[in-house]
């Protein structure tokens, strides 16, 4: 598969997450202070909660449900009580374009 267009660069607001989803693959995507764009798995391995309703503070993406904080870089959690990394994908900005493909994940 090849990345997919989620959506223009223009639309995402600086720290706060966007829900795309792709070919049945919800993922949280991020404009950071330092203006660059993450792709993280969307859904809390704690619970069954969409990440993109939380807090982006610095690197992080934080569940409003029970506080665990993301990595966006990486996907480990940071606290408890989440212990399970979500994924992190390839962000390709292509213009305005940001693009990703859900079935390559980084290596961290």
């Amino acid at each position: 598969m090849t990345a997919t267009r989620v959506c223009a660069l223009s639309e995402l607001v600086q720290d706060e997450a966007r829900r795309v989803e792709v070919d049945g693959v919800a993922i949280s995507v991020v404009l950071d202070s330092n203006g660059e764009v993450h792709a993280i798995g969307d859904t809390c391995t704690h619970g069954d909660i969409s990440l993109a309703d939380g807090f982006v503070d610095g690197d992080t993406l934080e569940c409003w449900a029970h506080g665990s904080a993301f990595s966006l870089r990486t996907g480990r959690p940071l606290n408890l009580p989440a212990y399970e990394p979500v994924p992190v994908y390839e962000v390709v900005i292509d213009g305005d374009d940001v693009l990703i493909d859900p079935t390559v994940t980084k290596e961290v």
